[in-house]
C-alpha cells in the first residue's frame, strides 16, 4: 500500500510539472490514477550485448604497483609488470650532509621492500615469483603526452637484480623483502660515497628506474603494493671500535613516473577475435555472453536498438522509470574471482567514444549495484541499473544516432577484476529490462 501512495504522489508531480523524472520500481493501482492515464510495464524491448576493447588505459598516477600473472580459462593469460622511477630526499650518505667520515663507511646490502595495499586477484595460496630488472631508458612518456598506459613498455636489462618466490599475504600488514644483487648495491654505494651522485639529475642518469617482472613459471595471482614501497641501502660506519648501522631509502616520489604494463593474451578464448576499439564483438559470437575486465580495457556494451518505437505507444507519454538487470553467468565467479559490489556505467556513441558517465534526471552518476542475496540457483544475484532518464532521452531523440551504455568495473586502470554477463538469449542468466511507461 505504501508503494501505491508513493506512486500516486509521484504521478501528481508529473502532471503538475510536466517534466520527465525518474521514479523507482512501482506497482500502480487503478484507484490512484485518472481513468485516462495508464501505466504499463514493458519487458519485451530488445537489448543487444557485445564486448569491446579500449585502445588503452592510463595506468600512471594510479598509486598502485600491480605485479603478477595468472591463467584464466575464460579470458586468457593476464600479466602485469610495474615500472617506476626512484628518488631520495638527499644524496649524501648521512642526512646531515657531511661526508668527512666517508672512508669509514662500508656497504652491507641492498633490498627492495614492497608494502601490500590490500588488493589481490587470483589464487594467493600458490607461490608467485617475480624479478627486479634495471630500466635502460628514461621513464618519460611519449612526446606531447603526460601519461603511461597499460600497453606502455620500456627497455630493461635482461639481468635480474633480485628475485623472490613467495605466497602472497595481501591482507596482512607485513611487507615483501627482496634481497637485491650485492654488486649493484656496492656500485650505487660507491657512487654516493665518492660524490659522483649528488642530486636527482645525476642519480636518475645513473639509475633510470626499475621494473618488476613476473615469472612465466608461476601463474596464480596479481598483487597490489602501495607507493610507500622502497629500495633500502644498508651500510655501516666504523669509528674506532664502534660500528653504527645506517640505512638510506630510495622511494617513488613521483606517482606519474610509476605505471603498470598490463597485457592479455586472448589466444584460444571466446574473445580472441576482439576487433579494434571502434567496433564490437556481438554476444551472438561469444556464447551469449558479454565480458568485462579491468586493466586490459575489455568492456561490455549495451544497445537498445528499438527504443524509439516506444514513443508511438500514445500521443502523450513518457518513461517513468526503467530498470536494467544484469546477471553474472553461473560458475564464472568464485572466491578467487569474486563479484565486485558495483559497476561503472558510461554513455558512448556508435564508435565506442565515451561522452561521460550515465546520469539520472538529477544529474548524479548512476551505478550498477549488486544484489548479493543468493538462492538455490543464484537467480537473484545480479546488478541493477536505473536507466529511465537515459531511455527517455533516447526515445525522444530527433536524430538517427543512438547512444549505448558501456559497462566497466571500479578501478578500471589499476585492477584486473573481471566479469561475465549473460545476454537476452542466455539460457540461464538473461539480461532483463523493465520499463514503466505512462500515457496521459
Amino acid at each position: 500500500m505504501y508503494k501505491y501512495l508513493l506512486m500516486s504522489l509521484f504521478l501528481i508531480t508529473i502532471m503538475s510539472c510536466g517534466t520527465d523524472t525518474d521514479a523507482g520500481e512501482f506497482v500502480v493501482g487503478s484507484d490512484y490514477l485518472s481513468v485516462s492515464n495508464k501505466v504499463i510495464l514493458i519487458d519485451t524491448v530488445t537489448v543487444e550485448m557485445s564486448t569491446i576493447n579500449f585502445d588503452s588505459l592510463v595506468t600512471s598516477g594510479q598509486s598502485r604497483i600491480l605485479i603478477g600473472n595468472y591463467d584464466d580459462a575464460i579470458f586468457g593469460k593476464i600479466k602485469s609488470e610495474s615500472y617506476f622511477q626512484l628518488a631520495s630526499d638527499h644524496y649524501t650518505l648521512l642526512s646531515e650532509g657531511s661526508d668527512t667520515n666517508a672512508p669509514n663507511y662500508v656497504f652491507d646490502s641492498i633490498s627492495m621492500i614492497l608494502k601490500y595495499d590490500n588488493y589481490y586477484y587470483g589464487d594467493t595460496t600458490k607461490v608467485q615469483t617475480f624479478n627486479i630488472h634495471r630500466v635502460t631508458q628514461k621513464i618519460k612518456p611519449n612526446t606531447d603526452d603526460d601519461s603511461f598506459y597499460n600497453n606502455s613498455a620500456l627497455n630493461y636489462s635482461s639481468e635480474a637484480l633480485g628475485s623472490i618466490s613467495y605466497k602472497p599475504r595481501p591482507k596482512e600488514k607485513d611487507s615483501v623483502n627482496i634481497k637485491m644483487n650485492a654488486v649493484f648495491g656496492e656500485a650505487l654505494f660507491q657512487k654516493l660515497k665518492k660524490r659522483e651522485i649528488t642530486d636527482f639529475e645525476t642519480f636518475s642518469e645513473y639509475l633510470k628506474g626499475l621494473v618488476l617482472v613476473p615469472s612465466t613459471s608461476n601463474n596464480s595471482s596479481v598483487i597490489g603494493f602501495n607507493l610507500t614501497s622502497k629500495v633500502r641501502l644498508y651500510y655501516s660506519k666504523y669509528q674506532g671500535d664502534a660500528e653504527t648501522s645506517i640505512v638510506k631509502d630510495f622511494t617513488i616520489l613521483d606517482a606519474s613516473k610509476q605505471f603498470n604494463s598490463i597485457s592479455l593474451d586472448k589466444t584460444g578464448t571466446l574473445i580472441q577475435n576482439l576487433p579494434v576499439s571502434s567496433s564490437n564483438l556481438s554476444s551472438s559470437l561469444t556464447n551469449r555472453q558479454g565480458f568485462v575486465q579491468s586493466g586490459t580495457g575489455v568492456a561490455c556494451r549495451i544497445d537498445f536498438p528499438n527504443i524509439k518505437q516506444l514513443k508511438y505507444i500514445s500521443d502523450k507519454g513518457s518513461i517513468v522509470d526503467a530498470e536494467l538487470i544484469l546477471k553474472p553467468v553461473n560458475n564464472s565467479y568464485s572466491e578467487k574471482f569474486p563479484l565486485k559490489d558495483s559497476l561503472q556505467i558510461y554513455v558512448a556513441d556508435k564508435l565506442n567514444r565515451i561522452s561521460g558517465m550515465l546520469l539520472n534526471s538529477a544529474g548524479s552518476s548512476v551505478y550498477g549495484l549488486l544484489n548479493k542475496k543468493s538462492d538455490e540457483f543464484n537467480e537473484n544475484i545480479g546488478y541493477s541499473v536505473s536507466v529511465g532518464s537515459f531511455l527517455q532521452k533516447q526515445m525522444l531523440r530527433q536524430s538517427d544516432s543512438k547512444s549505448a551504455l558501456i559497462l566497466t568495473l571500479p578501478g578500471i586502470a589499476k585492477t584486473v577484476d573481471r566479469l561475465i554477463l549473460g545476454d537476452q538469449k542466455n539460457s540461464n542468466n538473461k539480461i532483463q529490462l523493465k520499463i514503466y511507461y505512462i500515457s496521459y
